[in-house]
């Protein structure tokens, strides 16, 4: 069992929350109960999501796309309202981390990804989101690694041949 603010103020930290410039708030966006023993996780704070934690009994929600985004609607209305309020009526925590977990160089979406595919010392390019590793394969080749781990057809361009030695990818942004 961990308290909610401890829970927050490690993961705020670990993750460096505040050296990003951010489209949405990182970090607790929904208060829920103040004891936390069963966490869920997922992609984006969705109702099935939300609706699976709360059959799970979850005390927190760890999502990558919560809510609050800039420019978006303020108001809390129709769907969001909807999973607003199944998330304050059975106590749950949302907590939501976007470009953190996106640029996180031991458990980020770019690094997961890099090991996903291979790639071979995969680093940030600068102060950036963007990564850059080293391949050696050819276009095809790639094009199979990547459909086969993602399980997705990736759109490509170029000649199937071509050797590939250096590549460059971003998760988020």
């Amino acid at each position: 069992m961990i308290n909610r603010q401890d829970l927050a103020s490690y993961c705020d930290d670990y993750l460096s929350v505040d050296q990003f410039k951010d489209y949405c708030p990182n970090g607790l966006q929904i208060e829920g109960c103040e004891e936390i023993t069963n966490i869920i996780s997922g992609v984006s704070a969705n109702l099935d999501l939300i609706e699976r934690a709360i059959d799970e009994k979850a005390d927190a929600l760890f999502v990558h796309h919560g809510f609050f985004w800039k420019n978006e609607d303020a108001k809390i209305t129709g769907i969001k309202r909807n999973r607003i309020a199944q998330l304050l009526a059975n106590n749950v925590n949302l907590f939501a981390y976007h470009l953190p977990l996106d640029a996180h160089t031991e458990v980020g979406n770019n690094i997961e990804l890099a090991k996903k595919l291979s790639i071979h010392n995969p680093a940030p390019i600068g102060d950036t989101l963007v990564w850059q590793g080293e391949i050696n394969t050819t276009l095809a080749d790639f094009s199979q690694t990547v459909s086969q781990a993602l399980n997705r057809t990736p759109l490509v361009f170029g000649d199937d041949n071509k050797q590939l030695k250096r590549i460059a990818w971003c998760t988020g942004g």
